[in-house]
C-alpha cells in the first residue's frame, strides 16, 4: 500500500495541505505520507475557498505523492483520480453519488466532500503532489453561508467512525493511484467522464453570454469542460468561467 503507509496525526492544524507542504521544505517526505487532523483553523479549498468543518466530525487529510510518470500538461489527471476514489468510497454508503466539475463529490445535487489539489512543477515534471480532502461524515449543522452542505450522517441518519471512514477511503484512493502508476490512464479518464455530473443531460447553464441550454460532452486532458448548446456549438470552460443553474 502506498497510500497511507505513513501517517501523521496532529490534533488541531490551520491546513493540512499547508503543514504537508512545510514538511517538503524541510526534506523529502515518504511517499503516501498522510497528515490528517480534527479541526483545521484555515482550511483551504478551490480558488481560495474556505473549507467548514467542525471539530472532530469529519474527514480532513492531505496525502504526499510523487506522480513520476504524469507530466505537467497531463497533472488534471491526478484531481480525477481523488474525485473518482472518494466517489468510490461514499457511494459505498449513499446511491446518486457524482463529481461536479472539477472535483466537488456532490450526492444528488448537495456537496458532501472538496478537494484541493497543489502540484509543484519543475519544466514539464511534476516533483511533487499535495492532494488534500475534506469530507462530511458525521457533520449535521453548517454555516448559512455553505451552499448546499450534506454529509452520510445527514443522508442515512447513521454516525460514522471517522477512523474507519479514513482506512477505507485511504484504501480506494491508493488503488485508483495504482491505476495512474500503472499506466491505465485511460480507465481514469472513461470512469471520471462517466461519473460527472450532468454529463450528457440537457440542462441549463450561465456563461459571460448569459444563459443557455446545453450538456456536457467532455473533459480535456488539460482539465477544461467542453459544453455543447442547442445549436451543436461547443464551448470549452475553465475552472469559474461557468456556472450550473
Amino acid at each position: 500500500m502506498i497510500v497511507g503507509s505513513k501517517r501523521i496525526f496532529i490534533e488541531k492544524l490551520s491546513s493540512t495541505n499547508s503543514h504537508a507542504s512545510y514538511l517538503l521544505k524541510k526534506g523529502k517526505v515518504q511517499e503516501g505520507t498522510v497528515i490528517h487532523t480534527n479541526y483545521q483553523t484555515a482550511g483551504r479549498g478551490q480558488m481560495g475557498n474556505t473549507w467548514e468543518s467542525q471539530y472532530g466530525k469529519n474527514l480532513l487529510f492531505s496525502i504526499i505523492l510523487y506522480p513520476k510518470t504524469v507530466k505537467a500538461e497531463r497533472q488534471f489527471i491526478i484531481s480525477k483520480l481523488f474525485s473518482l476514489a472518494l466517489r468510490d468510497f461514499i457511494s459505498t454508503i449513499v446511491t446518486d453519488v457524482f463529481i461536479k466539475w472539477p472535483n466537488d463529490i456532490i450526492v444528488r445535487n448537495d456537496k458532501i466532500a472538496g478537494i484541493l489539489i497543489e502540484n509543484a512543477i519543475i519544466k514539464n515534471e511534476i516533483e511533487y503532489t499535495v492532494a488534500g480532502a475534506g469530507i462530511n461524515i458525521n457533520q449535521e449543522k453548517f454555516s448559512q453561508g455553505a451552499k448546499n452542505p450534506t454529509s452520510l450522517k445527514i443522508l442515512t441518519k447513521t454516525g460514522y467512525d471517522t477512523e474507519e471512514c479514513l482506512v477505507k477511503v485511504l484504501s480506494d484512493i491508493d488503488i485508483r493511484y495504482r491505476q495512474l502508476i500503472y499506466e491505465k490512464k485511460p480507465l481514469i479518464d472513461s470512469d471520471y467522464l462517466s461519473y460527472i455530473y450532468r454529463y450528457n443531460q440537457w440542462s441549463e447553464f450561465k456563461d459571460s453570454r448569459g444563459i443557455f441550454e446545453g450538456k456536457i460532452i467532455n473533459v480535456t486532458d488539460s482539465g477544461r469542460l467542453q459544453i455543447e448548446d442547442r445549436k451543436s456549438r461547443v464551448y470549452e470552460y475553465g475552472f469559474r468561467e461557468v456556472d450550473f443553474l
